[in-house]
């Protein structure tokens, strides 16, 4: 399938020869674009960019408005907060589409404007969370998007800050330890007037042939559909997201991601070699729609699982999800008005640190430790003072 031609291949399950079907469009093939040196150039260029302006933006905004906004109210603290995390998070698909020039082809249904939802979807590279940003940002909800991610994750320098900040959900892979943390964490997300991109990744991780091998013999030996171009999701974590926040969610994404011609990995993405084109297939799902108890909710997951399959076998022959051009392209003032925006902040912010008072040295000094204190211990403080709207959000909640 993957590193592989586009011809049949095939590998034996209780004595059986299961046919594996390799995507000729989603394979290793030879790269978009040459690595030249404007690229290698440009790219170490954003590699500083990000980490400095993320820096510097939490450093001095995220105490305010995380910290400080929460004693107050919740809601709005995770609405500033957010509203700063978009600002930077939109830079990414600044860089895909505007700069990398990158295709990103939408299809399948329409996805409205607001509303809460929870979405999942296929894991075919290390960098498929990545490329929701363009469609959140389309929708103007990238600064609400939320993962469930693994703990490892956290141990990133600065942007374990972010993860922490933005209450993305951090699990160990081990069911008993991480049921009881999700329940929780998802129990503070439930206020519908705190706006909400739950993205999760069934898989439970990134798409080899190593994988699928072993979940087609899984399958096999539990009499489950045999996958080609997914593997079966770990269902147990879906329906818990689903159980804790089905009263408060308006709909369901079910979203499949293909490429053309190779699989990016996160260095491809930063020199713009690759991808050539990332098409995104979006099925929305209303929630009175999915059944509610564990067994049948894992039965439909691995249905939708099936159709996934499907879906990419197809892309694999036409080249194309079915229903394309449902989403608009991204305009290019708004992103290089909030690139220059970003920019114009962090150089302000970073002038001020290095050549002014010696104040602003030690607020850093002392924001840093607090922000790598607050996260080795996940703590997010309470709201302490209610005012009307607060105590109004609370009631409800």
């Amino acid at each position: 399938m993957m590193n592989g031609s586009s011809g049949s291949q095939g590998h034996h399950v209780n004595g059986k020869e299961v046919q594996s079907i390799g995507p000729s469009v989603q394979n290793n093939g030879p790269r978009h674009r040459p690595l030249t040196l404007m690229r290698q150039c440009r790219g170490v260029l954003y590699l500083v960019i990000m980490p400095l302006t993320a820096f510097m933006l939490m450093v001095y905004i995220s105490p305010v408005t995380t910290f400080l906004v929460r004693l107050f109210s919740v809601h709005y603290s995770r609405k500033s907060t957010c509203f700063l995390f978009g600002m930077w998070l939109a830079m990414w698909p600044f860089l895909f589409e505007k700069i990398n020039k990158t295709k990103f082809v939408f299809s399948g249904e329409r996805v409205p404007p607001k509303g809460r939802v929870l979405l999942f979807a296929n894991h075919r590279t290390e960098v498929d969370w990545m490329y929701l940003w363009d469609l959140a940002l389309r929708k103007g909800r990238l600064q609400c998007i939320k993962y469930i991610l693994k703990k490892s994750l956290m141990k990133l320098p600065i942007f374990n800050w972010a993860f922490h900040i933005i209450e993305f959900i951090p699990v160990d892979r081990k069911w008993e330890v991480d049921e009881p943390l999700i329940r929780t964490r998802l129990s503070e997300l439930k206020n519908p007037k705190d706006p909400l991109w739950l993205a999760v990744f069934p898989e439970g991780t990134d798409y080899t042939e190593k994988k699928c091998t072993k979940s087609q013999e899984y399958a096999a030996q539990h009499g489950l559909p045999i996958l080609n171009n997914v593997l079966l999701p770990k269902t147990k974590g879906f329906h818990c997201c689903l159980q804790e926040l089905r009263g408060s969610i308006d709909a369901v994404y079910d979203i499949t991601i293909a490429y053309k011609h190779r699989l990016p990995t996160f260095m491809d993405n930063v020199y713009g070699i690759d991808p050539s084109e990332v098409h995104i297939h979006v099925k929305i799902i209303q929630v009175p729609n999915i059944p509610t108890s564990e067994i049948e909710v894992a039965d439909w997951l691995i249905e939708r699982f099936k159709l996934k399959d499907k879906l990419l076998s197809d892309f694999s022959t036409h080249g194309h999800f079915p229903n394309e051009g449902t989403e608009d392209d991204l305009s290019t003032l708004k992103c290089v008005a909030n690139f220059v925006a970003v920019i114009s902040t962090t150089s302000i912010l970073t002038y001020l640190t290095l050549f002014s008072s010696v104040w602003f040295k030690i607020f850093v000094a002392f924001s840093s430790a607090f922000l790598t204190f607050a996260t080795i211990y996940s703590i997010h403080l309470p709201q302490v003072i209610s005012l009307e709207a607060g105590g109004t959000h609370a009631k409800k909640s």
